[in-house]
């Protein structure tokens, strides 16, 4: 993992980028029962992409785990129970980049990830959709971003194996960030 911001984002300028929750999502999805998965979304998130002078950026981001929406009630509440998420003792999850490098022609920003009190790196894969001028509130940058985690590795260790193998579920997280970005005024 890289600890300096090294690679800039072509017209996005100095300033403090803003997500708009409304026009952004925070996805994820983690197998099922061996053959399917479940996709689920976090609806209470916020962060900014703070550009320097010179080009480099940093992000930060807060994710209230309470949010969680996999369109099943019950599950969302097993999620946020102790079983998982713990939420009443860890509502939030955050993310602080050390750094943004080039790949190829897209991106990797590495960072720091804390979820269920426990906080280690992550590469998150980004593409850079460019720069908008926005509809009249200023301009608008769009990012998309994945990674995968494993669940065990923040201490969400809940086994619940099935009679033939597998589990109901698995331990690799999915994370898919569709980001909209405004500048600041």
């Amino acid at each position: 993992m890289t600890t300096a911001t090294t690679a800039t984002f072509p017209g996005l300028t100095a300033g403090t980028w803003v997500i708009d929750s409304v026009h952004s999502t925070v996805g994820f999805t983690v197998r099922h029962l061996v053959v399917s998965k479940v996709r689920g979304t976090f609806n209470d998130f916020s962060g900014a992409v703070t550009v320097a002078e010179d080009g480099t950026a940093a992000v930060a981001a807060e994710i209230q785990v309470t949010s969680i929406d996999t369109r099943n009630a019950d599950r969302d509440a097993h999620i946020r129970s102790a079983d998982f998420f713990d939420a009443e003792q860890f509502p939030t999850a955050t993310f602080r980049s050390t750094g943004v490098r080039t790949a190829g022609s897209d991106y990797v920003v590495d960072g720091e990830f804390t979820l269920h009190g426990v906080t280690k790196p992550v590469e998150l894969k980004l593409e850079f959709n460019g720069v908008n001028p926005g509809m009249g509130q200023g301009p608008v940058a769009g990012f998309e971003a994945t990674t995968v985690l494993n669940r065990k590795d923040f201490g969400i260790s809940i086994d619940m194996p099935l009679e033939g193998g597998g589990a109901v579920v698995g331990d690799k997280i999915t994370i898919n960030l569709e980001i909209e970005a405004g500048l600041q005024a």
